[in-house]
């Protein structure tokens, strides 16, 4: 049988796994930070209108779930995230320790979908008004941009964690539509 495999979310990940865990757990991983820079072509965006969405880009530090997935599973739980996450080849499959934040604070290997910083579809540090307007006009494969964002926000938001970026962006966007959790489906 195959060790259990431990899985890191930090965007919609969190809020939508799509696989079957054994438990989730508060986990920060070190040396990396969400980011709001990865250009959608597909799952939020398409190629004539790219919306935005998250990678864990170098540097700082990235709280966010932590799921562990039975050994049985490891290899379907894999090829689902490869298919879900590698659409474009933006991120990078890495290993990486993640610190378990209750019981002990303990520390496993996690698998980890970091952006590719030589990527095209690497956008870096767009200004908050740049990244709303992406989020605005943004729909693919997965839905509409501006659920991708408030969904994940909300997400933060019952771990206790607080994204200025993103909390900026949410606010906007709430302004201009209600958003309704059937939405984010």
């Amino acid at each position: 049988m195959s060790e259990d495999l431990w899985v890191f979310g930090y965007g919609s990940l969190m809020w939508r796994p799509g696989f079957e865990f054994l438990e989730q757990r508060p986990a920060r991983l070190n040396g990396a930070h969400r980011a709001l820079c990865v250009i959608s072509h597909f799952h939020r965006g398409s190629p004539e209108k790219p919306g935005l969405v998250l990678g864990l880009d170098q540097g700082g530090s990235c709280r966010g779930i932590a799921f562990r997935v039975a050994g049985k599973n490891r290899e379907q739980v894999i090829e689902y995230l490869r298919e879900r996450e590698q659409v474009t080849s933006v991120y990078l499959e890495k290993y990486r320790l993640v610190d378990l934040l209750d019981r002990g604070r303990e520390r496993v290997s996690s698998i980890c979908y970091l952006v590719d910083r030589g990527h095209a579809q690497y956008s870096g540090a767009l200004s908050p008004e740049e990244q709303l307007a992406y989020v605005k006009r943004g729909h693919g494969k997965s839905g509409n941009n501006p659920d991708y964002v408030l969904a994940t926000v909300d997400a933060l938001r019952s771990l206790g964690i607080r994204d200025r970026g993103l909390e900026w962006l949410a606010e906007r966007l709430k302004s201009e539509r209600p958003f309704t959790p059937r939405d984010a489906d």
